[in-house]
């Protein structure tokens, strides 16, 4: 299963995201599912803030959303990890460094947002 750090993948690259942080979490959600698509793994990004409207579709892709402010979506992460049945391959997706050595301490493996968004990209 894959776990996508939301903001961490779309802050990766300095591209003005931040004038409008609503289409910038939709263009994610569209390369997130056109991914899973291919890859045929379940996947599930969290974002802070409060939910947005996204177009339907019938991608695996799960979108949470985790009010409560700054590392609202880190601390949902690693509650979604520890919820996880027993033996759950997870691999989360993020370059923040307090975020990954929790992942890494529920026994996820990690990877590093920019990385992962270039390789969307080119996909």
């Amino acid at each position: 299963m894959l776990v996508v750090d939301g903001l961490n993948v779309i802050g990766s690259r300095p591209d003005g995201w931040w004038r409008d942080r609503a289409r910038a979490k939709r263009a994610l959600v569209e390369l997130l599912r056109s991914h899973a698509q291919r890859a045929g793994e379940p996947l599930v990004v969290f974002f802070d803030g409060r939910p947005i409207e996204l177009a339907p579709s019938s991608a695996p892709v799960e979108v949470r959303f985790a009010p409560g402010g700054r590392d609202a979506a880190d601390d949902a992460i690693v509650a979604f990890l520890r919820a996880a049945p027993p033996g759950t391959d997870a691999r989360v997706v993020t370059s923040d460094a307090a975020l990954a050595r929790r992942a890494r301490a529920l026994g996820a493996a990690v990877e590093p947002a920019g990385a992962f968004r270039r390789r969307l990209e080119e996909e």
